[in-house]
């Protein structure tokens, strides 16, 4: 093996083939930055992308429609004495995360993409989706109501336009942490794609059918396949790609002693409001 001996000015041994080595190296790695093509370039782009600020759609009389862009929030717990990780569980959105396999490589979100709760509460791309309609008849623009299903969609363009996935736990398929049902990203719609909006009380719950959900307020989110609710994992946190620690997310009902979901299933579809921080009302200089 040989090995240098002697400070690089010293001409001994190969000496031309390792300056001109040298020389290559500085060579590479200036074009690479010139083409922003550098691991650290590549991986600030990526954040910009990521964490670039979102509008939220306005709700001009209230209610959730086709079309809109919310985020989906999971107040913190409401008993802030009980809990298993370093603290109780906060407020978080849901939150898509890509692959590290491929992350420097990404210029938008491809699917399979991991799902995971943020403790960011401020919209961006990876916190705000889009409501779609499943059937012909549900127009953009229309009222979503109790009970009717939907596609839970990341943004166009960037977003890459993924749909919310779930499906049956498997020996081989599960959230990692939990073992329940896990929740995903993927490119296509299907039958494991679809949603149900369900009022948050099951005593009024049939009541409610075929009502317009109202937007900021509390819902239940159900997988259509498997009836199952979109859930936060209080006592599992993951580590992203990105270095922060969030709580899974899985498609798993908890109820307690009275047949009622539990706050880790209970989520708000956040919109803006005429009259709030997002759209405040602009008075009238006259």
């Amino acid at each position: 093996m040989n090995v240098r001996t002697y400070n690089p000015s010293v001409r001994v041994g190969n000496w031309n083939e390792d300056i001109q080595l040298e020389e290559d190296t500085l060579k590479d790695f200036l074009e690479k930055r010139e083409r922003g093509e550098l691991s650290f370039q590549k991986r600030s782009k990526l954040s910009q992308m990521l964490f670039k600020p979102v509008n939220l759609s306005i709700s001009r009389d209230g209610c959730v429609h086709y079309g809109d862009v919310v985020v989906l929030q999971c107040l913190g717990a409401q008993d802030r004495t009980n809990y298993t990780n370093d603290g109780p569980r906060n407020t978080c959105n849901l939150a898509v995360t890509p692959q590290a396999s491929n992350l420097l490589q990404l210029t938008k979100l491809e699917g399979n993409c991991d799902v995971s709760g943020s403790t960011s509460t401020e919209p961006n791309l990876r916190s705000s989706f889009v409501i779609k309609g499943c059937e012909p008849n549900h127009v953009k623009g229309d009222k979503l109501c109790y009970g009717q299903d939907f596609f839970l969609c990341t943004m166009d363009g960037e977003g890459g336009d993924l749909y919310l996935q779930s499906d049956r736990t498997t020996l081989e398929k599960s959230a990692p942490r939990s073992r329940h049902q896990a929740v995903t990203f993927v490119s296509q719609p299907s039958a494991l794609t679809k949603w149900r909006i369900l009022y948050y009380d099951p005593r009024m719950r049939m009541e409610n059918e075929d009502i317009p959900v109202p937007a900021n307020s509390i819902v239940i989110i159900s997988h259509m396949k498997t009836n199952q609710d979109l859930a936060v994992e209080e006592s599992f946190l993951t580590r992203t790609p990105f270095g922060h620690r969030e709580y899974e997310i899985s498609a798993n009902t908890y109820l307690d002693s009275h047949k009622a979901e539990k706050d880790v299933n209970r989520w708000m579809l956040v919109m803006g409001v005429p009259g709030d921080e997002i759209c405040p009302i602009v008075p009238d200089s006259q």
